[in-house]
């Protein structure tokens, strides 16, 4: 197989995409300070949201926004009991990851009448960039064709969010505050302000994550859709270590191998172990990487530093 084949790179960008999306929203409050295992759940969310908004409007974009708003809405249970209460943020994103699966399969009966899955041809998938004239482009064309807006939108987002973290202010005080919080208060910054922006901001990137799944990437609505993939996000910014390109590589790994299953299948696989290696190698090269870093001593740069930047930039 031919890894640099169009067909191939094009199948590794839009499996890529709503991982990417969600793990840079769980880099940005891993950052601040707040561990975030609620992409799973939000994910699910966004992507039923976008269905539904979709479905009841007749137009894509406001099912992208509906889907985008209700999320962020979704995020804020995680926002008010991990920072505004102070409750363990592992046990506030579970209990928001299972009331997710079950709240989804609920208000699918509810509102659009069946359970499984829903698919309808009235229901407005994202147009692709070759409907756009974006087709025809030299070398890009074959691999951008085929993909959705949210695609390119995906890695703007990700260069935007790497300067902002390292170019601005804010950007600095975020990572202040992540790194020493008593530090950070000292300096007189509102450490609960900038963690409920991240949180919230997180997820508006799992509802765009959950928008690129069920529009994108398809245009329907399953339960469970989410199949893993806000799992595999949050592994990924551990295997990233916070840094934005480091998570990226570690969502392409992921996206690499799903686009292999889905060709090994092809050629005969079965359709379980096809489905089972995307986690397998990603939670193989978690393992590989804390082995690693086991034997590497600590270093980086210094949360003073990072404080002082932040305040006097």
């Amino acid at each position: 197989m031919n890894i640099f084949e169009a067909t191939f790179v094009a199948a590794v960008l839009t499996a890529t995409t709503p991982v990417v999306l969600a793990a840079l929203g769980g880099m940005l409050c891993s950052v601040s300070g707040v561990f975030n295992m609620a992409l799973e759940g939000q994910m699910l969310w966004g992507a039923f949201t976008s269905v539904l908004f979709s479905h009841l409007t007749g137009n894509v974009w406001a099912g992208v926004l509906g889907g985008v708003a209700a999320t962020v809405l979704y995020a804020a249970i995680l926002s008010v009991g991990a920072v505004t209460a102070r409750a363990d943020p592992v046990v506030v994103a579970v209990g928001t990851n299972l009331l997710a699966l079950g709240l989804t399969a609920f208000l699918m009966r509810l509102i659009l009448g069946g359970g499984g899955t829903f698919s309808s041809p009235d229901l407005k998938g994202l147009p692709t960039l070759a409907g756009l004239g974006l087709g025809d482009l030299p070398l890009a064309g074959p691999v951008l064709g085929p993909q959705s807006p949210l695609v390119p939108l995906a890695l703007v987002l990700v260069v935007a969010a790497a300067w902002w973290l390292k170019r601005t202010r804010s950007g600095l005080r975020l990572r202040g505050i992540g790194q020493h919080q008593e530090a950070a208060e000292s300096l007189g910054l509102k450490v609960g302000a900038y963690r409920h922006g991240a949180v919230l901001a997180a997820g508006a990137l799992c509802g765009l994550a959950g928008a690129q799944l069920a529009l994108g990437n398809v245009t329907l609505f399953s339960e469970g859709m989410s199949a893993g993939r806000g799992w595999v996000a949050v592994v990924a910014v551990m295997l990233g270590r916070n840094r934005v390109y480091g998570v990226v590589a570690a969502c392409l790994l992921f996206g690499i191998a799903e686009a292999w299953g889905f060709r090994l299948q092809g050629a005969g696989l079965p359709q379980q172990a096809a489905d089972a290696a995307p986690y397998v190698i990603t939670l193989a090269a978690l393992v590989l990487v804390q082995l690693r870093r086991r034997r590497r001593r600590p270093g980086g740069l210094g949360s003073d530093k990072v404080l002082e930047e932040g305040v006097t930039t």
